[in-house]
């Protein structure tokens, strides 16, 4: 493949299941040699592979859901946590403030 060309995600699924399959020193190494990609691209599949095709990260692919949902969820109220802020903030000092008539 050219370089700079995303190989598919069946390619990167089935190398990492494979060298789970295998299970031995070496296992990298032949799978790379036997599907014509680069060592270095399969140990980085397996370490971003969800844990149910035999990858590294110990998440499943719902939980690697889940966690991207609570991620955006928790930025979500970051940011209205800072609004909040500011419009307390805001209002003390109009409270603060004398009041002339």
């Amino acid at each position: 493949m050219p370089r700079g060309t995303p190989y598919p995600p069946e390619l990167r699924e089935q190398a990492v299941r494979m060298v789970a399959e295998i299970g031995e020193a070496g296992a990298v190494r032949r799978v790379a040699e036997k599907l014509g990609v680069s060592p270095d691209a399969v140990r980085y599949w397996i370490k971003n592979a969800p844990a149910e095709l035999g990858g590294k990260s110990g998440l499943t692919s719902e939980q690697l859901g889940e966690l991207k949902a609570l991620r955006k969820e928790n930025a979500e109220l970051r940011r209205a946590n800072e609004i909040l802020k500011a419009a307390s903030a805001y209002f003390a000092r109009e409270l603060d403030r004398p009041r002339t008539r």
